[in-house]
């Protein structure tokens, strides 16, 4: 089953009730693509699997590095929390070099 890394989206269970109001078990997927996105603060190519609307919440939040710093923590897959957590070493890095 599929699962944004992002944003932890993942299948949902629902009914699809008819006319006669007889009710039929249904399971809507995400739209999950892998995808590789590009970290302009790691200066490299990141893999993960995303779901389209993340993709369009990565665009409109003006990039990836911006997203993934501002997004909870708590739907992260564990490499989408790696890819954070290298974000943030070299930021701190690259501020106690300027200091």
């Amino acid at each position: 089953m599929a699962r944004c890394e992002l944003s932890g989206k993942s299948p949902v269970v629902k009914n699809i009730v008819s006319h006669s109001n007889i009710k039929n078990k249904s399971i809507a997927n995400p739209n999950v693509q892998p995808k590789r996105m590009y970290s302009e603060t790691l200066d490299r190519q990141v893999s993960l699997k995303l779901a389209v609307s993340t993709m369009r919440n990565i665009e409109h939040k003006g990039g990836f590095d911006k997203f993934i710093l501002a997004a909870d923590e708590s739907k992260f897959s564990k490499r989408a929390m790696t890819v954070k957590t290298q974000i943030l070493r070299k930021i701190r890095t690259a501020t106690k070099t300027k200091a």
